[in-house]
């Protein structure tokens, strides 16, 4: 499943999911990189 995050205040990556972190964070991987930060919520 592809989900966004945000890292800081204005960069944001778009990857496959791997995992939830204990801290409310997610990490996604984009090609071999795993990156970590904030998910960013769905609009309706």
């Amino acid at each position: 499943m592809l989900r966004t995050i945000t890292m800081g205040s204005c960069v944001s990556v778009q990857g496959i999911y791997v995992r939830s972190l204990p801290d409310g964070k997610i990490a996604v991987k984009v090609g071999e990189n795993v990156y970590a930060g904030r998910p960013v919520q769905p609009t309706n």
